[in-house]
């Protein structure tokens, strides 16, 4: 290989990890601005948000599902990845799985209106579905495992009664400005504690 073919390798390689980043960007911007403002937040808001022209965002995600879709399956990636960094970092592994359960309430309340829009596709929101299952059962079964393991907890918490129980106390969170979700979700993780 000469000097040429391995600049140009070099180049590619760059362009790329930019192009990846300044699409995490825009995930993430987009994820931000359906938080404070939901699913249907104008595109100038995520544009601003994220710093860039609102064609850029088109360009990437040519449709409002397209971008919805891509800023799930991110949020879903970046809260699985958080599970195992927590619990290398926090204080306990009571302390992680709080820390993880707030970020999870976080993605609970981006993808609200998800279904909305994706309800003409069936298919499409089970393959969702089934991959936030998949990327997110294990990293909390973990989280709860180490904090039982720690004493912490009850032994007997399933995961995905864990995470049922939260989406149910984000029900609803929008429609009533004294509905606190995130203390009752602060309330379920204490309750998991062990009883001495």
């Amino acid at each position: 290989m000469n000097d040429g073919d391995e600049n140009a390798g070099r180049a590619a390689r760059s362009k790329r990890a930019d192009a990846r980043r300044n699409k995490e960007t825009l995930l993430d911007a987009a994820a931000a601005v359906f938080v404070t403002s939901g699913v249907g937040a104008p595109v100038r808001d995520i544009a601003a948000e994220a710093g860039v022209g609102v064609g850029t965002i088109y360009r990437h995600f040519p449709t409002r599902a397209d971008l919805i879709i891509a800023v799930y399956r991110h949020q879903v990636d970046a809260c699985a990845e958080a599970g195992p960094a927590l619990l290398a970092t926090g204080a306990t592994p009571h302390a992680a799985l709080g820390q993880w359960i707030d970020l999870f309430v976080d993605f609970l309340v981006t993808k609200h209106g998800l279904a909305a829009v994706l309800q003409s596709d069936d298919a499409g929101f089970d393959t969702l579905h089934r991959y936030f299952l998949d990327r997110l059962v294990p990293v909390c079964t973990q989280l709860l495992e180490a904090a039982a393991a720690a004493g912490e907890i009850r032994t007997d918490v399933d995961a995905y009664a864990v995470m049922r129980g939260v989406g149910n106390l984000c029900i609803g969170a929008d429609s009533d400005p004294r509905y606190d979700a995130r203390r009752l979700v602060e309330l379920l993780v204490a309750g998991l504690r062990r009883p001495h």
